[in-house]
């Protein structure tokens, strides 16, 4: 069903001309459609800002429940951005005490680039606490997207994230491990999922929490778990959400670090992403750069994006479904069954 153009944010353009069914705010109430409203607390960094508004939004807007989407998007002030994203947000962005006082029926947490080794150091840190517990308490499911799941883990679970060896970024099958839990109904049971992190929460350290994990990799390690209740907390340590150019864009933003000198090394490669004749494209890029070619040629990313493949959007699709299908059954009823004293606290919708 369609997302609801409740504002002039560039996202909603955009997704129009990608084919997306986007609905102005005035047609949307003449229809008697249930309405959900969705908070997306977007914290990435300003390069990434507005793709992850459309890759966040689309996914929802895919979903085939009958229903009108408002999304609401908001960010921490902590969080440092340039002039010009900072007067996107301001046009564009809603305050957070706005969306306390509205309320969400579900809510969605973005990753985000950090300078610390320990997250409590972060500027984002307490402010970024302050919306989980509101959250927890007043939203029925909250979507923790790669490292806000980190932070909730060590925060609300006591369980912080250890350092990789090298960077676990690029395109990894994983495979349903809980085929029953309704996230994952209808989902295919082998499929991939993007990443890009340099540290990871594992599959014992779910399990010490009490979280159920749902999918996971032999490689890449836990994509998908679930809080004790089943559907409160929702966590991703992949990107589900990603483009099929965002690693490569990932990609051409670490050879320019490099180039700067801000990196040591030449940047490898994202796993089981590029084929045979797009590395090739790119290690002649590559001789170019390490023989200080003094006429460097533009970054060939024109001539990779034709031998790209996205491998997991239609799982991607799939969970977000599930998902949002569970969201509108809770929200239809009565809410303040949700939280009274007599439903199972370890399962208060009955999964």
């Amino acid at each position: 069903m369609p997302l609801v153009a409740h504002s002039n944010l560039p996202t909603f353009d955009r997704l129009r001309e990608e084919g997306e069914t986007i609905i102005d705010d005035a047609a949307a109430t003449h229809q008697d459609i249930r309405e959900l409203h969705i908070g997306l607390l977007n914290m990435m960094p300003d390069a990434a800002l507005t793709a992850t508004e459309r890759q966040f939004f689309r996914l929802v807007g895919e979903s085939n429940q009958i229903a009108q989407f408002y999304m609401h998007p908001f960010t921490l002030p902590q969080l440092p951005r340039s002039p010009k994203v900072a007067a996107h947000i301001q046009r564009y962005y809603e305050p957070f005490e706005q969306i306390k006082q509205q309320g969400l029926d579900a809510l969605i947490i973005t990753g985000a680039n950090v300078s610390q080794a320990n997250l409590q150091n972060e500027l984002f840190w307490q402010p970024l606490i302050e919306v989980i517990d509101w959250a927890y308490e007043n939203v029925p499911s909250t979507i923790c997207s790669c490292l806000a799941t980190h932070a909730v883990m060590q925060f609300r679970y006591q369980q912080t994230r250890t350092r990789l060896p090298e960077k676990k970024w690029g395109v990894f099958p994983h495979r349903v491990v809980d085929r029953h839990h309704p996230l994952v109904i209808g989902v295919n049971t082998l499929f991939d999922v993007p990443h890009s992190r340099f540290n990871q929460i594992t599959r014992a350290q779910f399990e010490s929490a009490g979280l159920q994990v749902l999918v996971e990799s032999d490689t890449a390690g836990v994509h998908l778990a679930v809080s004790e209740d089943k559907f409160r907390l929702i966590f991703f340590q992949g990107h589900p959400e990603y483009d099929m150019i965002s690693l490569l864009k990932e990609y051409k933003r670490e050879v320019a670090r490099f180039i700067k000198q801000e990196l040591e090394e030449y940047p490898a490669f994202p796993s089981h992403y590029f084929n045979l004749q797009t590395q090739a494209i790119f290690d002649e890029y590559r001789l170019k750069v390490l023989t200080g070619d003094k006429k460097l040629p533009e970054f060939p990313e024109k001539l990779a994006i034709n031998y790209l493949n996205n491998t997991w959007h239609d799982t991607a699709e799939a969970v977000i479904n599930n998902w949002i299908g569970k969201v509108y059954q809770v929200t239809n009823n009565d809410r303040r069954k949700l939280f009274m004293s007599e439903v199972d606290p370890r399962n208060p919708l009955g999964l």
